[in-house]
């Protein structure tokens, strides 16, 4: 069986072993030559001890005994994290030479692409030969296996070198575009920060820093529950209470902030006849869903059609617009920093903290005196949501087709 190929690639993979491609690095750091202390991990991969603790914190006494890691130099981390069940292997990609602790396995590898054995530490092809050969040992934070057999581990990779940095290449390219992705969404998100303190009032303010065009009056100061023609509570349902179909049963996993996330797969449903029985409080398209569990507490979305009939869960505020107010304002507004320190200070109960109705309804909201202004705030910040969403959705298709190729292009 063989990965996803190149067009006029080899269709021929050698099976090697780590010794075969690699040597392992024992050059120890005599006389304290080196001072940049490495770490390996399994989210920022290799980077300097500093910068990842913040502080050096090996013993300056002891470094000489530490192994040189050059740059392109491999490093095996014993430590086991959730992401990496048998510690990272990962590339120094620093661009200087540095030592780390002699904990670690340090390799260099040899007369091969040293990208595409990168990436081929990125799958878990080799997952099952550590499973099989080392062990756990006495401590549960970390994972052990003797150099002689780690030497033994299965490589599997193309015989020609193009077909090799082909491969490196195409995965490299996808992982910088999903970077570039992940800037310009951490970007809007910052930009939409900027905006909302800025076309919103900062606390016990009745002006924002900036207006749309005429307008100039100010803002009033109203209780959050006075905004609403309906502000209740879902209902009490039991899993008992739930069938197979019927009524959709909105989740506080269903409400994102400003964003309904539909799970798909994972809906819940009342029959019609529970419904009646409980005597449910039925939403409807342009509801306001309040999740009153974290996390974060407080968020808010507005309801879409999603044709059916529905009811939600006793842990989300069920807040319903009167005519003299826009609910996509409201939503907006209950995404600041200022509310959502509001209801931090307010969370009450055990290890499933909450925000009451009670506390949700005394929150002090600053809202523009005619509709029409609060109408193209929210409007403004509907369309930046969705454009933000869009390249969210984006940047996801990119990790899932990441994934996929991590999944086929390796044996």
């Amino acid at each position: 069986m063989f990965p996803t190929q190149f067009t006029g690639a080899s269709f021929t993979w050698e099976r090697k072993k780590l010794g075969d491609v690699a040597e392992k690095v024992i050059q120890k750091n005599n006389n304290n030559a080196f001072k940049n202390v490495l770490t390996n991990s399994a989210e920022h991969g290799i980077i300097s001890q500093r910068d990842f603790f913040e502080r050096n914190i090996a013993n300056k006494n002891n470094i000489s005994t530490y192994y040189i890691v050059q740059n392109d130099d491999f490093v095996y981390n014993p430590r086991i994290s959730n992401s990496a069940p048998y510690g990272p292997i990962n590339r120094n990609k620093t661009g200087y030479t540095g030592i780390i602790s002699p904990l670690y396995y340090v390799f260099r590898v040899l007369g091969i692409n040293t990208a595409f054995i990168e990436w081929y530490f990125k799958t878990t092809c080799w997952h099952k030969f550590m499973y099989q050969h080392g062990d756990s040992g006495a401590r549960s934070d970390r994972f052990s296996i003797k150099d002689n057999e780690l030497k033994k581990l299965p490589i599997k990779l193309p015989a020609d070198d193009t077909e090799q940095e082909k491969i490196a290449k195409t995965l490299n390219s996808l992982n910088n575009t999903i970077q570039l992705h992940e800037q310009k969404c951490e970007e809007l998100t910052l930009i939409k920060q900027a905006l909302l303190q800025k076309l919103f009032p900062k606390k016990d303010e009745v002006r924002p820093d900036v207006r749309y065009k005429n307008f100039s009056d100010a803002w009033e100061q109203r209780k959050l529950v006075s905004l609403f023609s309906k502000f209740t509570d879902g209902d009490w349902i039991e899993s008992k209470d739930q069938a197979n179909t019927g009524i959709r049963l909105i989740q506080t996993g269903n409400i994102g902030i400003t964003e309904f996330i539909n799970k798909f797969g994972n809906e819940k449903w009342i029959s019609e006849e529970t419904f009646k029985k409980l005597n449910c409080e039925e939403i409807f398209p342009g509801d306001i869903i309040i999740s009153r569990l974290p996390d974060p507490a407080g968020r808010a979305c507005i309801l879409p059609k999603l044709d059916t009939r529905m009811i939600t869960a006793v842990d989300c505020t069920i807040a319903r617009t009167s005519r003299e107010t826009s609910a996509e304002f409201i939503v907006q507004y209950l995404s600041t920093q200022t509310y959502f320190k509001y209801v931090q200070s307010c969370l009450a109960g055990g290890t499933r903290q909450r925000i009451s109705r009670k506390n949700l309804a005394n929150f002090n909201v600053s809202i523009p005196t005619e509709i029409n202004e609060q109408k193209q705030i929210g409007f403004f910040f509907k369309q930046l949501d969705t454009l933000i969403a869009l390249h969210q959705r984006k940047l996801e298709k990119l990790k899932q087709l990441k994934k996929f190729l991590l999944q086929n292009m390796f044996i």
